[in-house]
């Protein structure tokens, strides 16, 4: 695919690392208002060109850049506030959707330590989080919320509390409202380390690395719901509010939907381990209802997306890459769990496009980590109408000092064909400081893009950020 050319012009500065860039329409208002969330737990709403503040939550956020008590993490994150969604009906009834990481729920994590498996040893293969309610790093919270008439925000009810056995792998841009069954859609990833050591992934039980779909519009009558980590363990009233469209989700930067001829197809990136991203793409599936999950949890749900993690990262078995130990300039690479591997290498979604960590191709390019998906429905740039834009966080590689990241795109598929990638260059002077592309985000009927970029892979170091338009090269 041929590279094409865009100018990104900046809308808002100086900002925390944006997680979220979406649009709606403010009640008693007629046009859209950009709206920014931070991972720190601002959210910022820009009319007229004015930036305004909509909501800070941060002191009910967890510590970030520390991962046990008392301990430095280094700044960097995954945690935090990570998603925003507005009910389809904000503009008349001011409801919206939070998901973040509740402060003071710091715990000692799941393992001790960092987890890699080994083929040669089964015990790393089939492990357990045992002791959920005193071994896990965090507790993560889904609420609803209400723009009162006086312009005050408050907290209506919490929809779910989920506990977190690692600090990562927690989803970004995590809530989106489905034009195709008016639900709230949930994207939540596999609970972090790396390799989903317990394989909640794959467990029908487990509410980690799954898409969940609520029906927020339903009245549970439970104000306080328990903090949770499998289905089984929430209220009936609460169970019968939630579907599951997919599992194999390692971590996921939301999901976005393209209407095409009276249909919708859904677009999923799902973030790699060591080899390769992946972006899915799919217009049937059949949701199996939580209650039903629980009666039949160890039998297939016909209908029931599977990504294919931690078996399959993207369009290949699950690998283990290290170096050679008789070349240090090769690679040894050898199949992490080859048995889950077999068994879901029929039932897992094909990948739409999958790009690599190393790739040599002069047109291609190495990525790190996926950080947005989105359909370009918009005409003011002709040579991506119809295609599916995503970013990567930095380019791998390069000679280049300061980090980058990558802006592409892909073609428009339903499922079970795979799309080759072509390189969205832009000509922006980042100067000496690192720019790492950390969301992607549209206006409501995609005709518009944003990028954010942030200038450190730390959430500690503030107002590094920037979100730019996406707009035709001059």
């Amino acid at each position: 695919m041929t590279n094409v050319k865009v100018r990104l012009r900046p809308v808002a500065g100086r900002i925390n690392l944006p997680t979220v860039i979406k649009t709606a329409i403010l009640p008693g208002d007629s046009m859209e208002s950009l709206f920014i969330a931070t991972q720190i737990g601002e959210i910022f709403y820009i009319r007229d060109e004015v930036i305004r503040l909509f909501l800070d939550i941060r002191p009910q956020i967890i510590k970030l850049g520390t991962f046990e008590p008392g301990v430095s993490g280094g700044g960097y994150d995954e945690r935090g506030l990570l998603g925003l969604a507005f009910h389809p009906w904000f503009t008349y009834n001011g409801l919206f959707y939070l998901h973040y990481s509740l402060a003071g729920t710091q715990g000692p994590g799941a393992l001790p330590e960092n987890f890699k498996p080994n083929p040669c040893d089964p015990d790393t293969l089939h492990l357990k989080w045992t002791n959920r309610e005193t071994q896990y790093d965090h507790i993560d919270t889904v609420e609803e919320w209400m723009l009162l008439t006086n312009g005050q925000t408050q907290k209506r009810r919490t929809l779910l509390q989920l506990r977190r056995p690692f600090f990562n792998h927690n989803g970004v841009n995590s809530l989106n409202f489905s034009p195709e069954t008016g639900k709230l859609v949930l994207t939540t990833g596999d609970g972090g380390s790396g390799y989903d050591p317990f394989n909640l992934s794959q467990d029908n039980m487990e509410i980690a690395g799954k898409i969940i779909e609520i029906d927020a519009d339903k009245n549970v009558f439970v104000n306080h719901p328990p903090v949770v980590t499998r289905f089984n363990e929430l209220p009936v009233t609460i169970q019968e509010t939630l579907t599951v469209i997919a599992k194999g989700v390692r971590n996921v930067p939301g999901i976005s939907f393209q209407r095409v001829n009276h249909q919708y197809i859904k677009y999923v990136g799902n973030v790699g381990q060591d080899l390769a991203e992946s972006i899915f793409s799919f217009v049937n599936y059949k949701p199996a209802p939580v209650s039903r999950l629980i009666q039949e949890s160890q039998l297939d749900q016909p209908g029931l997306i599977n990504f294919g993690w931690r078996g399959w990262e993207g369009a290949f078995p699950t690998s283990i890459i290290r170096d050679c130990s008789a070349n240090q300039t090769l690679d040894e690479t050898a199949i992490a769990f080859y048995e889950e591997a077999v068994t879901n290498s029929a039932r897992r979604l094909q990948p739409l496009t999958t790009y690599f960590h190393k790739d040599p191709r002069p047109d291609k390019f190495g990525g790190t980590a996926l950080t947005g998906v989105q359909p370009y429905m918009g005409h003011a740039i002709p040579a991506l109408t119809g295609r599916v834009i995503f970013t990567d966080l930095a380019r791998k590689g390069e000679s280049q000092r300061a980090a980058r990241g990558v802006l592409a795109y892909t073609g428009m598929r339903t499922a079970g064909q795979s799309n080759d990638f072509g390189v969205i260059e832009t000509d922006h002077d980042f100067g000496s400081q690192p720019a790492y592309y950390v969301s992607l985000g549209t206006n409501r009927n995609q005709t518009r893009h944003y990028l954010g970029v942030y200038g450190s892979m730390r959430v500690t170091d503030l107002n590094l950020g920037t979100v730019f338009e996406i707009v035709p090269d001059l």
